[in-house]
């Protein structure tokens, strides 16, 4: 085989241009666009715009499906669960004190990260490419 013949096989192809991860996972984190930073990846509160307002960036491709519950979940039941543990073992509440505050602290918690991590994940497939992107 020649030097030509390997330089024509798709593995050797130059592909599209490489997309930093970093800032594209940072910016879905902060629920922007993985493109261009901006505000506005959500219609809503879950609900992903079908293309970037400022950069025209096509949005539609990305699918999130479950890990940004599974994620928000597993998070979640670390951290209170955790703190949980600790708050029985210094303080001793009674268990209606500590239902009641652990409920509305899960509830805010996991509400709170999960859009953040369905931006993060749309960053994720932004900047790999993956899913038509």
């Amino acid at each position: 085989m020649t030097h030509e013949d390997a330089s024509l096989r798709p593995e050797f192809l130059p592909g599209p241009p490489e997309r930093p991860t970093g800032p594209a996972v940072l910016r879905g984190l902060r629920r922007r666009c993985p493109c261009c930073g901006e505000p506005g990846l959500f219609d809503g509160y879950l609900k992903l715009q079908p293309a970037c307002t400022v950069c025209g960036e096509d949005l539609s491709p990305a699918r999130a499906d479950d890990g940004p519950a599974y994620l928000s979940i597993l998070l979640t039941a670390k951290v209170m669960g955790t703190l949980q543990l600790f708050t029985y073992e210094m303080f001793q509440p009674s268990p209606w004190v500590m239902a009641g505050t652990f409920s509305v602290g899960v509830i805010a918690m996991a509400l709170y990260l999960l859009p953040r991590f369905k931006g993060m994940i749309v960053g994720i497939q932004w900047a790999k490419r993956m899913h038509g992107f």
